[in-house]
């Protein structure tokens, strides 16, 4: 007999069964079923771009790092020089271009080294220094005079300078250490003097209601700056230092020009003269281009020239450098933001 309790033999309701089934896949018209295939097929056409993009991109990173490890190793390796294992006969050139301060290709340590290299050479027969400098740093400038007297005395070979458009200042701070000095007559030379300059916004600031707010240990520390008041013994002092600059510069034209220079109350005041007046001050010694002291002075017509200068890898590496050591100061920056 049926226990009236028992369900499991008892019929299943049919809405039971038809919410228990699966639901039938939705069929697609035959236009939206090619839609669909269409779709599918631009999405991995899209995606296959994209990935074949991507490989030409890394593709073309990997070619752009050859090429420039190329150029950084082959000029590495190679000379700076045209003029290296030079044997025959010829008149060393090296060029003093712009102006002369450390961080210039008219900078001490490039134009020495540039002049150790001419005078080394065995097939020098002298050394030429063509100067076009309006002039620059007096400290650069008496490292390249005092190499020259050295260098002279070292190798046995004279120094020339000729000077084309101007050789002022710290330019001619370095000429006066040549054994003679060839200028054109239209050349600007001189300016045997030295000067500090800046500005000073003190009044600017009192008009517009700026208060400078500068903190110093030591009375005199902050007296270049040019939003504060300069006082008359900082002043003086300032003057003193060029002063004693000026003498040194004035003592080493005499003693490079000695007995051919003509001392006159405004030699050495600052003025620059023409290279035909140069001359007539004995500034310079004589009118003359480099090709004409090689020829005539010199007897070697042929001209090497010793400039060292920065190359294009050097300003690649420099440049890489710059923008390496930006990137890896965002990034340490970054980092430490996040453990603030």
């Amino acid at each position: 007999m049926q226990d009236p309790q028992d369900s499991s033999s008892a019929p299943v309701p049919a809405q039971a069964l038809s919410d228990s089934m699966p639901a039938p896949a939705p069929v697609l018209n035959p236009v939206d079923e090619i839609w669909a295939r269409k779709t599918l097929a631009d999405l991995a056409f899209a995606n296959l771009k994209e990935q074949q993009s991507q490989r030409r991109w890394k593709l073309g990173m990997r070619l752009a790092w050859l090429l420039f490890l190329s150029i950084v190793v082959w000029q590495a390796f190679s000379f700076n020089s045209p003029a290296n294992h030079t044997s025959f006969p010829h008149t060393a050139m090296v060029t003093i271009q712009g102006e002369i301060g450390p961080d210039t290709e008219a900078s001490a340590q490039n134009i020495m080294s540039s002049m150790r290299t001419a005078l080394e050479d065995q097939g020098s027969q002298a050394l030429v220094l063509l100067i076009n400098s309006p002039g620059g740093s007096p400290v650069q400038a008496g490292l390249i005079n005092d190499e020259i007297t050295r260098l002279r005395a070292l190798h046995n070979k004279p120094i020339y300078a000729v000077v084309e458009e101007s050789c002022a200042s710290a330019a001619y701070y370095i000429a006066a250490a040549a054994d003679q000095i060839y200028v054109d007559k239209a050349s600007l030379v001189g300016s045997i003097g030295v000067l500090m300059d800046g500005f000073g916004f003190t009044g600017l600031m009192d008009k517009l209601g700026v208060e400078r707010r500068l903190m110093t240990a030591g009375e005199n520390k902050g007296f270049l700056d040019p939003f504060s008041p300069q006082t008359q013994p900082q002043r003086q002092h300032a003057q003193a230092m060029l002063n004693q600059i000026h003498a040194q510069f004035i003592d080493v034209v005499k003693k490079g020009r000695g007995d051919r220079l003509k001392v006159t109350p405004e030699l050495f005041s600052g003025l620059f003269w023409s290279g035909q007046q140069a001359v007539d001050l004995g500034l310079a010694d004589s009118l003359g281009s480099v090709d004409g002291v090689a020829r005539e002075v010199v007897k070697a017509p042929d001209v090497i020239d010793y400039t060292q200068r920065e190359n294009v890898a050097e300003r690649l590496v420099k440049r890489f450098g710059v923008a390496v050591g930006e990137g890896s100061v965002r990034a340490m920056r970054t980092a430490g933001a996040g453990l603030r």
